[in-house]
């Protein structure tokens, strides 16, 4: 039975957005090592259609060379919830691509028992589903010491209140905090 990780870069109100303004924090040897501790356990990323779409393009014509990350990304199996893309199109995008279809809380659960570890970034409509579905595993932050005022956020109002546990807590030079936490 697989786990599902999510990654999100958040700001300090819980805005999840395209994370341009984390740019003025230079990325740290230890939120490489979070991350790529994170990255290195899972066996896919699970994805939604508009974070694949930002991803793809991105990651795609990524090496080693140019980012350490992008051996995992490139090469692990992507799964993508969407009801408007098809494997076909996904795939020729960026390789190792399939479409799930549509979001189903049962699929996802299937998948997570079949394809076992699965790191899920960015994707906020899919995350708080399957928040909602209860079908995320462990959270893995990084708040950046500022706010945004408004946009997206992990919790959407009105979503079911949860408790959590801490697993993991690291604070970085430049006030980024990395928090890793597990479903109850």
């Amino acid at each position: 039975m697989g786990a599902i990780h999510v990654h999100e870069f958040m700001s300090l109100d819980g805005v999840i957005d395209t994370p341009m303004w984390t740019a003025d924090y230079k990325f740290t040897a230890g939120m490489e090592k979070a991350i790529g501790a994170l990255t290195k356990r899972c066996r896919g990323v699970l994805l939604g259609r508009t974070t694949f779409q930002m991803f793809a393009p991105a990651w795609s014509q990524r090496t080693a060379k140019d980012d350490p990350g992008a051996p995992f990304f490139n090469d692990s199996t992507k799964y993508v919830v969407s009801s408007t893309l098809t494997t076909a199109a996904a795939a020729a995008t960026w390789k190792n691509t399939k479409v799930v279809g549509p979001y189903d809380a049962a699929a996802i659960r299937k998948l997570k028992d079949d394809a076992g570890d699965l790191y899920v970034s960015g994707s906020g409509t899919l995350v708080r589903a399957m928040l909602a579905d209860g079908l995320i595993d462990e959270l893995h932050l990084l708040v950046y010491p500022l706010t945004r005022g408004s946009g997206p956020r992990l919790f959407a109002d009105g979503a079911a209140p949860r408790k959590l546990s801490l697993a993991a807590c690291e604070a970085y030079d430049h006030g980024v905090v990395y928090m890793n936490y597990r479903a109850k």
